[in-house]
């Protein structure tokens, strides 16, 4: 069976082929343009889907275009929700519909490990979430990534540029103190929340990120593993053992 998976976020459409082990074949992605998605990417979707598991948290209007492109393909669509709990991980939220897809997806795949993880994931917002090793969610933190940090200044301060600059931990020049200062309050938080949760736990969790803003923050976080596409191997592990829970779409 020819099954596709589909993380569907606020900026990039990511996608790759899962076999029937299990594994994800070769990731690839597009990022969103003038409401849509750039129309080279469909050229690199076979002309036939038998199943495709989507998880989004992006506008309805995304979502509607990746829908009726996976239906243009006679794809049986499934769409991932948060569940309370599902293959050995519990989520903290008493309100399951109110923890976004992604973060419960990357949680997902980081409790494979069978270890305590504290998960970054850096895209249009900055996430944390703690994860003991049992698999309890111990809940998590919520704030503006570094890009959307800069992207505030300058709608508020136009003179304040919205990208550039170089990193230093004490600038002379403002396009440097902006990036200095945004990435600068992101290391803040999660050094502050990888303390936090070593008080709690009473050993050091591993530190996973991932995301689109994340590469800007690993050099600066020496003790983090690099995880590029945690949500898509979660989205694979969701495919293997919610068999009838998620939703089917179109």
């Amino acid at each position: 069976m020819n099954t596709w998976l589909f993380d569907l976020g606020n900026t990039r459409l990511k996608f790759a082929s899962l076999d029937g082990d299990g594994r994800i074949g070769a990731v690839q992605g597009t990022s969103h343009v003038e409401g849509g998605f750039d129309p080279e990417w469909l050229e690199e979707l076979p002309a036939r889907i038998d199943v495709a598991i989507v998880a989004s948290v992006a506008s309805p209007a995304l979502r509607m275009i990746l829908l009726d492109a996976l239906a243009a393909r006679g794809a049986q669509v499934q769409l991932a929700h948060t569940l309370p709990t599902l293959d050995g991980l519990t989520i903290a939220y008493a309100d399951p519909t109110r923890f976004g897809v992604d973060r419960f997806l990357a949680l997902l795949s980081a409790h494979a490990d069978g270890a305590p993880a504290l998960v970054v994931g850096v895209g249009t917002a900055l996430t944390v979430d703690l994860i003991d090793g049992e698999g309890r969610h111990l809940g998590g933190r919520i704030a503006p990534s570094p890009t959307l940090m800069r992207e505030a200044l300058h709608r508020r301060v136009a003179q304040l540029a919205p990208s550039g600059g170089d990193y230093a931990e004490f600038a002379d020049d403002t396009d440097d103190a902006l990036v200095s200062g945004c990435e600068g309050a992101a290391l803040g938080l999660v050094e502050r929340s990888l303390s936090e949760a070593t008080a709690r736990l009473g050993t050091r969790p591993r530190l996973l990120l991932h995301g689109g803003g994340g590469e800007a923050l690993r050099g600066r976080l020496p003790d983090a593993h690099w995880r590029a596409d945690l949500v898509l191997h979660g989205l694979a592990r969701w495919h293997r053992a919610s068999a009838g829970i998620a939703s089917p779409e179109g």
